[in-house]
């Protein structure tokens, strides 16, 4: 059902809520008269001594439940909205009403009325969304930006992207949040022209991330995410930085030994940097994604299953020299993958897939993207969920 039905729906009830006003005007006027009766009723038992005769045919009125009547007295008490105006500024409507708009209609239907923007603000409608902010684009006035920044804040987010950003820009947005720094708990950096000392300035000010993404941003080096790594963070993603090589790895595994996923795209990481890992992220990295990682070769692969032994999640999209051997040393050896990435492989054939079928008896996901010398799917039998693409892809006219 799309989102319009369904808040025409909801307008609707509401409409036809109205129509119940009157009828709860009579029960109102109703409930009032059996209040009098029982009042004279009383007064005369306590002159007389006797209550009063019941008239032949009448039915008599006996009082509601005590979790009826409370029921009642609340919906008396209560003000209903009587016009389309009153309905659409009530606030149990709005709350419900607004729940069947995705985050960006939201946005806009803050602009309608001052109301609306502040039940919009409140943290509940943007749990999970996550604001890209363009700092090209950003209004160059201080007092526009200030008042931007404070409607981030007002709305709860935890987790903000910065597009474009430079070092004055990221200066300026860490200064914006240094009341709320605890907020933001989640920050990416994508496209963006940050160096070391704008990154430095970034991680000194929100001291309590712990997901940072770091995409496109060709100005930092090895030396910076050295000196800014901070250990409570536990999920890292590099990805597209032409800076980053070996020395990164092992910046990651001596300065972050709570990580728990790390995903990195880099076309200059060699086997020796998956010899970095030490003892402390067998235990606690579970997730791993080495993205087009054109040197690792099944050397590498020796060194994944030594170091971390309890990954649960590999990718390896994209590492051409992977062959049937690498996979088979994944199968015997990492036991506790579910996930298991290996599109974009060229050199591997069938035989990989009789080890991933023989050995990795809890692998529920299994993608075979762009394979050459794949022949058939027989061997997945016990994969819930294979996604397979043909190569080269071909063209039905």
């Amino acid at each position: 059902m799309s989102t319009i039905r369904r808040a025409y729906m909801e307008i609707s009830n509401g409409i036809r809520g109205l129509r119940l006003h009157r009828e709860q005007q009579q029960q109102q006027q109703q409930q009032q008269q059996q209040q009098q009766a029982c009042a004279k009723e009383s007064a005369h038992k306590s002159i007389n001594g006797a209550p009063l005769s019941v008239v032949p045919g009448q039915k008599t009125v006996r009082s509601p439940k005590p979790l009826i009547a409370r029921k009642i007295r609340r919906l008396f008490g209560r003000s209903q909205p009587t016009i389309i105006r009153d309905l659409l500024m009530d606030e149990r409507f709005l709350s419900k009403f607004f729940m069947y708009f995705s985050a960006e209609e939201r946005g806009t239907l803050s602009q309608v009325c001052k109301a609306w923007k502040h039940m919009l603000y409140h943290p509940r409608y943007w749990t999970d969304v996550q604001p890209i902010i363009s700092c090209r684009d950003l209004n160059k006035d201080f007092e526009a930006r200030r008042q931007f920044y404070d409607s981030l804040i007002q709305r709860g987010f935890d987790t903000v992207c910065l597009f474009g950003a430079r070092d004055e820009d990221v200066i300026d947005f860490s200064n914006h949040f240094v009341t709320c720094k605890k907020q933001i708990r989640s920050i990416s950096l994508r496209c963006s022209n940050v160096t070391d000392a704008g990154l430095e300035h970034l991680f000194k000010k929100m001291s309590n991330l712990y997901k940072i993404e770091l995409s496109g941003c060709n100005e930092l080096t090895e030396t910076g995410l050295w000196c800014c790594l901070n250990p409570k963070i536990v999920s890292l993603t590099i990805c597209d930085c032409i800076n980053v090589a070996d020395d990164t790895v092992g910046a990651v595994s001596q300065l972050l030994p709570s990580l728990y996923e790390f995903t990195l795209q880099a076309y200059h990481v060699t086997d020796a940097a998956l010899a970095f890992f030490s003892a402390k992220q067998s235990y606690t990295l579970c997730i791993l994604r080495l993205q087009s990682c054109w040197e690792i070769t099944n050397h590498g692969i020796v060194n994944i299953v030594h170091s971390l032994p309890n990954l649960t999640v590999l990718s390896l999209s994209g590492c051409s020299k992977i062959t049937d051997d690498g996979v088979e040393l994944i199968a015997e050896n990492l036991r506790k993958l579910r996930v298991l990435d290996l599109s974009w492989c060229p050199r591997i054939t069938d035989a990989s897939l009789e080890y991933i079928a023989c050995d990795l008896s809890q692998l529920e996901e299994l993608s075979l993207d762009r394979l050459v010398e794949r022949s058939s799917s027989s061997y997945c039998y016990k994969v819930s969920w294979v996604s397979f693409t043909l190569y080269p892809p071909t063209l039905i006219i």
